[in-house]
């Protein structure tokens, strides 16, 4: 079972216009420093926040209760003046836990009404609930070496788009984590989802994708394997043996 949080900023549309005509910098500070913020205050909680738009946060929040979001949220809103809302859905694979909460926004399932959180909070957990997939490119600065910046972020964004739909479909969501780098929430049939998609990036892009994958109790401990797995396949190509594609620490 994943617990999902979705922050997103209330009004935010109707706050940007009292800004004047330029604003852009303004907004553009604003939601970097609130990400910032936010990814602090959720990942001393062992969570961790993904950019989904500007204007809105995903965090897994597995194991915070009511209390956890309040303090988090209270934090932020002393922080800053816009007010924040929060719904938090729970589910067996990560693109329900998302529903979960978008529907108990919609339905007004209030569990915090002063603070706007919105959803229901999963009180039974196990060591591992998260799943990661982390991916990167082999030998990325080949393909940065023949094409412009523009072009490879091009590229990069084209790849975050197939990944998106492809593991949609799965139940899993996808995030773009800078640079190379992307994040699959995923769940059962994760080694059968990253080879396929593996496989279909190799045969439309020639892009060789590897894929380190993390299960953990939180999101930063799943994250933490992830990474150490994907590590790991560098070990095993820079050592002269045959690197996996997959690898799970």
């Amino acid at each position: 079972m994943i617990q999902i949080t979705v922050i997103k900023l209330y009004d935010y549309g109707k706050w940007t216009l009292t800004l004047g005509q330029d604003r852009e910098h303004q907004l553009q500070m604003f939601q970097a420093s609130l990400y910032n913020e936010a990814q602090k205050l959720f990942s001393v909680k062992n969570s961790l926040v993904f950019l989904n738009r500007s204007d809105e946060l995903f965090a897994v929040t597995n194991k915070l209760n009511l209390e956890d979001h309040l303090l988090i949220q209270k934090k932020l809103r002393t922080t800053f003046n816009n007010p924040l809302s929060m719904s938090i859905g729970h589910a067996k694979n990560p693109f329900d836990a998302n529903m979960h909460a978008f529907e108990s926004e919609q339905a007004h399932i209030i569990l915090n009404q002063d603070y706007m959180i919105y959803g229901s909070i999963n009180t039974t957990t196990n060591n591992d609930d998260v799943t990661i997939i982390h991916f990167d490119i082999e030998d990325f600065t080949s393909v940065k070496k023949k094409q412009t910046p523009y072009e490879t972020s091009s590229l990069i964004f084209e790849l975050y788009h197939v990944m998106s739909k492809f593991f949609m479909k799965q139940k899993s969501l996808s995030f773009f984590m800078g640079g190379d780098n992307f994040m699959v929430l995923s769940h059962s049939d994760y080694k059968k989802q990253a080879s396929e998609f593996i496989n279909m990036i190799r045969q439309k892009y020639g892009l060789i994708l590897n894929c380190g994958i993390g299960k953990g109790s939180t999101a930063r401990d799943a994250a933490k394997h992830a990474t150490q797995s994907l590590d790991m396949i560098r070990t095993i190509r820079n050592s002269g043996e045959k690197k996996p594609s997959i690898y799970e620490f």
